[in-house]
């Protein structure tokens, strides 16, 4: 006997929406070195450990040293890419860098070892518009930081005048080769924001008043600290004997380094977050309807920054923004509205653009002081 399919009168389609893109790593960082070690033609080479970095480097080298402080920061990083310099051909460090980034678009903060005035001066204006967004991170032991007077101006004075969002440095010296691994005190720190930046809820941070492991602490007069740091460089300093902290965690325009790379990951998250929502659906509608699928696109990347702790509520005290006004609570930490479709020209409308998405957030922000005032009554 012959059994006939069901599929005539019960048709079952089973359709699988398209994965979500993967987003991008904002918690990996690159060494760039010349040890001859990982060939040009590769260009660069992932590690999860220092172990592993010893593998193919001897404990001497630069790359393995700047890797062991990497790993050895609390909480610690799991990813570190180690790239190569061909400095036998004539390759300077930037274009060591360019070619890291045409290699591998996973890496988020950039470090050369070894760089001196003129490599920082390139590196940071190459990374301060590569794509995708990047952070080059940097060490200094420039005497003229100390005063800020030099000409031509110490690094710190000079990329804060270009006003430059993408790089941040740090001050630090051997202190008469008493401790010579503080030239490579940027990682230390930077260690940190990659091992803290893991995506958990609430793991949002600041670099002030973090420890460097492996670095030593610089002994600066209030003078020279706050020149350089009026220049926004960084140092590790010490505070009544005990603490040892990282201050203050600022790039070169002034802005804070967990704003920076908080934004850059709630850019990257909104913009694959919509671009999802229109390749996982047959279309998203010109109408009311599809404009509430894209204020919902939004709502979720904004919700992802308020679970990691970057946003917060509190009062909006920026511009008017069609029905937000100047003073108005942000209980949820952000709002996102539209323009009405009856606002959009017939010409937008062929085009099939949608109509402008306006998204209002508020940082949670950071406590970097206290003032206390203490009232006594005899």
């Amino acid at each position: 006997m012959t059994t006939r399919s069901l599929d005539s009168i019960v048709d079952i389609q089973v359709l699988v929406s398209p994965l979500a893109a993967a987003r991008s790593s904002f918690n990996q960082t690159l060494i760039i070195g010349d040890t001859n070690v990982i060939p040009v033609s590769d260009r660069l080479k992932l590690y999860e450990s220092a172990a592993e970095v010893l593998e193919d480097f001897a404990l001497t080298d630069p790359e393995y040293i700047a890797a062991n402080i990497y790993f050895s920061q609390s909480p610690a990083p799991d990813k570190l890419w180690i790239g190569r310099q061909d400095s036998g051909s004539g390759e300077t460090l930037v274009e060591a860098l360019q070619a890291c980034r045409e290699a591998s678009a996973e890496w988020y903060i950039a470090i050369c070892l070894g760089a001196e005035y003129a490599d920082h001066v390139a590196c940071a204006a190459y990374i301060e518009t590569a794509t995708p967004s990047s952070v080059y991170a940097y060490t200094t032991s420039d005497a003229d930081c100390l005063t800020g007077t030099a000409s031509p101006p110490d690094i710190f004075t000079y990329l804060k005048s270009l006003g430059y969002s993408r790089s941040i440095g740090q001050y630090a010296t051997t202190q008469t080769a008493v401790y010579p691994n503080n030239i490579y005190a940027i990682v230390a720190i930077m260690g940190y924001a990659c091992g803290q930046n893991s995506g958990l809820a609430n793991s949002a941070f600041t670099l002030k008043f973090k420890q460097e492991t492996g670095i030593a602490v610089e002994p600066l007069t209030s003078t020279q600290i706050n020149i350089i740091e009026g220049n926004y460089g960084n140092l590790y300093l010490d505070y009544a004997n005990y603490y040892t902290i990282f201050e203050q965690g600022r790039m070169a325009d002034g802005t804070f380094f967990d704003e920076r790379i908080n934004l850059d990951m709630f850019v990257n998250n909104l913009q694959l977050t919509i671009m999802d929502l229109l390749y996982q659906n047959p279309k998203i509608p010109q109408t009311d309807a599809g404009v509430t699928q894209l204020i919902q696109a939004c709502n979720e990347a904004c919700d992802e920054a308020v679970r990691i702790g970057f946003l917060g509520p509190g009062t909006w005290t920026g511009p008017n923004i069609l029905n937000l006004k100047t003073d108005d609570p942000l209980p949820a930490g952000y709002l996102v509205q539209a323009e009405a479709l009856s606002t959009q020209t017939q010409a937008d409308r062929e085009a099939r653009k949608s109509v402008p998405l306006y998204i209002a957030i508020k940082e949670s922000g950071a406590v970097h002081s206290v003032l206390v005032g203490v009232y006594v009554n005899r």
